[in-house]
């Protein structure tokens, strides 16, 4: 842990009071986070409702923070807002606009495809809207970066055929189905050869640690709560945005801090590269340092929110295409404890 969030959690623990309630003034920015024990409380606490093929895994709510989204700004909206170390300008009505993909740093990266730039009205939003112009994803959309062409192809071909979606039903997975269904083979290989060429920075420090910073949802995002105040980490992975501001920006540069409880990280070693009976090793497949291998997919340095949730939809059935039958196999041995696990050592990672 660095020891600038060392010494923020160091005075959230010596505080030793929990906030309680949403945030002051703020209320339609994030809702807050109650937690009892470790466990999330109220609705959040409750199981989310299981696809028939998997009726003994319980899929955990707190791994799929949403809330409806605000009222969007008008479409005159001429506020511009900047960003630091940027000398681009948006509007508030332009960083809404599913067809404009905000593109902060354009010296960083080459030409955008156009499906990437601007996607193709009505129903193809722009690619690099919820990806990033260069394919860095956030914790609700996937990094694309450095993933092989041929297998964002085949996902989007799962997206398409119904055999891949959510565990849980989520705005932005509804938006990813909708536009692979809409996307043209020339959208599809455009993006894809694109994004595979980009490289995908560090995006997230895993902390070990029994608390975690007391959060609000914004959006589909943990935030830290502005009234301050610490929680039990229990066993989530709790993955956080702390500057709410800069991920509602759109920034690619920013780094989340996710929290996983003490000894996660070794557990997640230990099946990555000796595997725990009946489950292979995950390294056998996704290569030294989880950095890839053939077909299968890099996953070292990436979301561990993202991670997780696609473990949780291979369990259930949710992700179902050709590609998908080795993971089920693997991921019927594993519990959700497992799952964490292997999800923060390889967000922990260099990608």
């Amino acid at each position: 842990m660095s020891s600038p969030r060392l010494r923020h959690l160091a005075l959230a623990l010596l505080a030793g009071s929990l906030a309680a309630g949403t945030a002051g003034g703020e209320p339609s920015r994030g809702v807050s986070n109650g937690v009892s024990n470790g466990v999330l409380t109220g609705a959040a606490n409750r199981a989310v409702a299981l696809v028939p093929s998997a009726p003994s895994f319980e899929v955990p709510a707190w791994a799929f923070p949403h809330q409806a989204p605000p009222a969007e700004p008008a479409a005159d909206d001429k506020t511009v807002l900047h960003l630091e170390g940027s000398m681009q300008g948006f509007t508030r009505a332009q960083l809404a606009d599913l067809f404009f993909t905000p593109d902060w740093f354009p010296g960083s990266h080459g030409p955008l495809p156009q499906v990437v730039a601007q996607g193709r009205k009505p129903d193809v939003n722009a690619c690099g809207y919820c990806h990033t112009p260069r394919g860095q994803g956030r914790p609700e959309n996937a990094s694309l970066a450095g993933l092989p062409a041929k297998y964002i192809r085949a996902q989007i071909a799962d997206f398409r055929s119904g055999a891949r979606r959510s565990a849980v039903p989520l705005g932005s997975v509804d938006r990813m189905i909708a536009v692979a269904q809409h996307a043209s083979a020339n959208d599809v290989a455009q993006a894809a050869e694109y994004f595979s060429r980009q490289t995908l920075d560090r995006r997230v420090d895993v902390h070990e640690h029994p608390d975690a910073p007391r959060t609000r949802i914004v959006g589909y995002v943990y935030a830290p709560d502005p009234a301050g105040g610490i929680e039990p980490i229990g066993d989530r992975l709790l993955e956080v945005a702390s500057d709410i501001d800069r991920h509602e920006l759109r920034d690619e540069r920013i780094v989340y801090d996710a929290y996983v409880p003490p000894g996660t990280i070794a557990r997640g070693r230990g099946i990555a590269r000796q595997g725990a009976a009946p489950v292979p090793a995950c390294q056998g497949c996704h290569g030294p340092d989880l950095r890839g291998l053939g077909e299968a997919p890099p996953i070292a340095g990436r979301s561990p929110t993202y991670l997780l949730r696609q473990l949780v939809a291979f369990r259930t059935g949710a992700r179902a295409g050709a590609g998908a039958k080795p993971m089920k196999e693997v991921v019927a041995g594993l519990s959700l404890k497992d799952m964490v696990a292997v999800a923060a050592y390889a967000a922990s990672l260099e990608p």
